[in-house]
């Protein structure tokens, strides 16, 4: 059983910590408060800045570390979590805290009138017999991401057309597998064929990618349904399924030669706290990534 997916976890997180999700890649080179504090809790768990700093980090409210580890484990968890609550002394001073300001390089935030879609990925089969929990939690994992369209382009799409900055966007980005952790994305030479049409509401077509060297690529199908209601869009309803094959560096463990693999796009119904999570694609190159 996953961590989240364990009923005592989650409640011991809702009742007895404040859980916090940063991307630790950005907080290790924030030059501002935040920064400042996680580099503190890093060094007191025998971490430095320079490495990554993937894990889960329990410590008081006035930043003394209480616990550290990198696992996946359920159990191993619970043992951490129980660990952490022996060693918390509420009677801890802690410090005023001052205002001051981000460092606006790791402020991500959505096009103003924009949307929000959200992406979801999954391997559909091809995998080896797991070997321990672990490997068989990276098996079974979705990859979870955002797809942000700026003002401009959901207008476009409401009335029907499908701008090839969205063609682009979808392809490089979001066409990816990132079950297993921190995809590489697509380079602009990497998309030998991205033929997407939007037609009475209906978004159809196929893509092509692959790398230089050809050990890593996606051919894909995609179909879905795109609608619009007194020129707002409504419906962002698409899925790409096809084989892909070969890993990245950060995503080590794909199966062997190719397999099936798919992406769900699908219009995020409401405000939700996770919207302004940033899409992969846009950290450190948001610019490039609304382009």
């Amino acid at each position: 059983m996953s961590i989240l997916g364990d009923a005592a976890i989650v409640d011991l997180l809702k009742t007895r910590f404040v859980p916090v999700a940063v991307d630790q890649h950005d907080h290790r080179r924030r030059k501002d408060a935040e920064g400042e504090l996680f580099a503190k809790i890093l060094a007191q768990a025998g971490r430095d800045l320079e490495g990554t700093s993937q894990g889960f980090y329990l410590f008081s409210p006035g930043g003394k570390h209480l616990e550290f580890e990198n696992t996946l484990s359920a159990d191993r968890m619970k043992r951490l979590l129980d660990s952490a609550l022996k060693k918390y002394d509420p009677k801890e001073e802690v410090p005023a805290l001052e205002a001051g300001p981000n460092d606006e390089r790791f402020l991500y935030q959505p096009p103003t009138d924009g949307l929000i879609v959200n992406v979801t990925s999954r391997v559909l089969g091809g995998y080896a017999e797991p070997k321990g929990e672990s490997q068989a939690a990276y098996q079974s994992a979705l990859g979870r991401d955002h797809l942000w369209l700026r003002k401009d382009e959901a207008e476009a799409l409401a009335k029907g057309e499908l701008p090839e900055s969205v063609k682009t966007r979808i392809a490089r980005f979001h066409l990816v597998d990132n079950t297993r952790g921190e995809p590489p994305f697509w380079k602009p030479e990497d998309l030998k064929k991205v033929e997407l049409t939007l037609r009475d509401g209906r978004l159809a077509g196929s893509t092509r990618l692959e790398n230089a060297k050809g050990d890593r690529g996606y051919h894909a199908q995609l179909l879905g349904f795109v609608e619009s209601k007194e020129g707002k869009l409504t419906r962002f309803d698409v899925v790409a399924r096809g084989d892909f094959w070969g890993e990245g560096s950060f995503t080590r463990g794909a199966p062997k030669s190719r397999f099936p693999f798919a992406v769900a796009f699908t219009l995020s119904a409401a405000k939700d706290e996770t919207d302004p999570v940033p899409p992969g694609g846009a950290r450190g190159n948001l610019k490039g990534y609304l382009r």
